[in-house]
């Protein structure tokens, strides 16, 4: 979710850059941003197999993932019915 809302606030940044604003929110939330990204993609990794996901589906869910609100539907319809199903 971190990552998803570093990309919408990269997008306005982008906005802001290409209608004459300042292009400072974009040299300092590119960055951060790409960071974020890779954290996300190595998660996916790394959480792979504990989540049930076949190598095909994590592909699947890196590449929605760098779509914008990509992140926000992932968290929505496939990691947030895993938290419902198992309670802490």
């Amino acid at each position: 979710m971190t990552e998803a809302v570093s990309y919408l606030a990269l997008l306005v940044a982008t906005v802001v850059k290409q209608t004459g604003g300042t292009e400072a929110g974009v040299t300092v939330l590119g960055p951060i941003h790409g960071v974020l990204y890779l954290v996300f993609v190595a998660a996916i990794v790394w959480r792979q197999e504990a989540l049930g996901w076949p190598w095909p589906k994590a592909f699947t869910a890196m590449i929605i993932g760098a779509l914008p609100f990509g992140g926000f539907w992932l968290d929505r319809n496939w990691l947030a019915p895993l938290t419902d199903s198992n309670p802490a």
